[in-house]
């Protein structure tokens, strides 16, 4: 272990099934003091499910946990924060109309003749903020905070526990590159305090940056380790699914037709001082770099009438249109996969046939309004088959599904429409990596049939292994464009940051 110190935490021969699934068969693990371990593998590899149990969110069916060499039973949330064993979760939980301290120690308040202590709630919650390195102060309304700044606030509550152990579910999903930096530096200087951590992400890049040792897990099971040098992107892929990806991104060249889109002095609601003039070609794939709030989101929506334009104007196929309302965009030809796939994209407690068949309701139905079943029956058949999506039968609850079978489900209920142009925002967000490979291709393959894709992605490998060209935004405009021979991460970040 690192520095030659006895374990913190060790977990041996964890098991654990549910209904028709074995998510865990007998898997190891061993985190030293002050040492930053990452936990990776495909979704479904049994990742989360571990977590819950190191967390106490879930009890193990066989197997034995360790702190310091003697055995402990965390059979709740309770006994694990008594035991210093902290977990953050991916998904928000926060409660936005309170403030920022308040939702730090919510269900520990400080009291003082059974009254909450505000004053030291504040206080602590201040200091806490601080170490983060986050400028926001305990009183302010957490509804005020961008989305990556409620992260970091989850990640505060987590700090004020006084954890030993901090376990780091996805934490920059929703941060930006310079909220992403400030993270990295607090999980250094937990390091050098002694404060272990946990890290679980898709990211390798960050994998590689901050981890001392990697797990891999496979199909529930332990697959291999890595350390130091070891720590590669191509050892993890390679240990993740068990083989090796000789071409990740696997672009190819073919013939890019006529202009398909054409947008003109186009001014969103949320930047409207700045307008922006682009065009997209068929069989074109065309990503949107930028830093988290630049406006690329925003510029999406406008395009799919979700937010009304202020001005400018929108041709598709050379025909102009009025973007007053998703509808409109649909009938042009447009599509838009959105990057929250489980509010916005999804409906995960309907079957995979019904997802499939939402977007295409209103275009199939029989005369009379009525749902035309057996049309949903073939389109589902033949995405889940195209798309290679992993489910048993298509009247599988889609929540069951893993998070890339689930954005699969979200490209094909549009698909189902055989749109003009595809519009993906952040399209391998929280997926992992073999998943993201079959996201590629079939952009790739889209693309080859003649479709044109414009995509936003926050990272950068992927911008620039799937571009054909990037627009850069900066603060609402577009900074600059550059053509794939342009391609850099250095070229990127210079537009991205108002460098140009």
């Amino acid at each position: 272990m690192l520095n030659n110190l006895p374990p913190l935490l060790e977990v041996r021969q964890i098991t654990k099934q549910f209904p028709g699934v074995r998510a865990l068969r007998g898997v190891d693990l061993q985190l030293g003091t002050g040492e930053v371990l990452a936990v990776i593998g495909e979704n479904g590899a049994g990742k989360s499910t571990l977590m819950k149990i190191l967390a106490g969110v879930q009890s193990p069916d066989a197997g034995d946990i360790l702190i310091d060499g003697r055995p402990v039973k965390l059979d709740s949330v309770a006994s694990a924060l008594e035991s210093r064993i902290a977990l953050i979760h991916q998904e928000l939980n926060l409660a936005t109309n309170l403030q920022v301290g308040a939702n730090i120690y919510l269900g520990r308040e400080p009291r003082r003749l059974g009254i909450i202590d505000r004053r030291k709630l504040n206080r602590d919650a201040n200091e806490v903020l601080a170490r983060l390195g986050l400028a926001v102060k305990a009183t302010e309304p957490l509804s005020r905070l961008s989305i990556g700044k409620q992260q970091l606030v989850e990640i505060a509550k987590a700090m004020s526990v006084n954890a030993r152990v901090l376990i780091m579910d996805e934490p920059t999903s929703s941060l930006s590159s310079y909220e992403s930096e400030q993270l990295f530096k607090v999980v250094k200087d937990l390091r050098a305090k002694g404060i272990s951590v946990v890290y679980i992400s898709h990211r390798l890049a960050e994998v590689r940056e901050l981890a001392d040792r990697v797990v891999v897990l496979r199909d529930g099971a332990n697959a291999g380790e890595l350390a130091g040098e070891e720590i590669t992107h191509n050892n993890m892929v390679q240990m993740m699914v068990g083989r090796e990806i000789s071409q990740y991104y696997g672009r190819q060249s073919h013939p890019i037709g006529d202009t398909v889109l054409q947008v003109d002095d186009l001014v969103t609601s949320k930047w409207p001082k700045h307008a922006s003039s682009f065009s997209i070609r068929r069989g074109e794939i065309v990503g949107i770099a930028g830093l988290v709030g630049a406006g690329r989101s925003e510029l999406l929506q406008t395009l799919f009438g979700i937010d009304r334009p202020i001005r400018g104007t929108v041709r598709m196929n050379g025909k102009l249109i009025r973007l007053k309302n998703p509808r409109d965009a649909i009938h042009a030809g447009m599509a838009l996969v959105p990057e929250d796939r489980k509010h916005h994209g999804l409906i995960v407690d309907m079957p995979v046939r019904e997802n499939i068949g939402l977007a295409s309701l209103r275009a199939h139905q029989r005369f009379g309004g009525f749902r035309n079943a057996a049309r949903e029956r073939s389109d589902s058949r033949q995405m889940i088959d195209k798309l290679r999506i992993k489910t048993p039968h298509d009247r599988q609850i889609t929540r069951f599904l893993s998070g890339g079978n689930q954005q699969k489900i979200v490209i094909g209920k549009w698909l189902a429409l055989n749109p003009s142009l595809l519009l993906l925002d952040e399209p391998t967000r929280g997926i992992d990596v073999g998943a993201k490979q079959e996201i590629y291709r079939l952009m790739e393959q889209l693309a080859k049939d003649g479709m044109s894709i414009l995509f936003v992605s926050s990272e950068l490998e992927e911008i620039i292994g799937m571009s054909d060209r990037t627009l850069v935004m900066h603060e609402g405009r577009l900074a600059g464009e550059l053509q794939r021979n342009e391609l850099t991460e250095q070229a990127i970040m210079a537009l991205a940051t108002g460098q140009n």
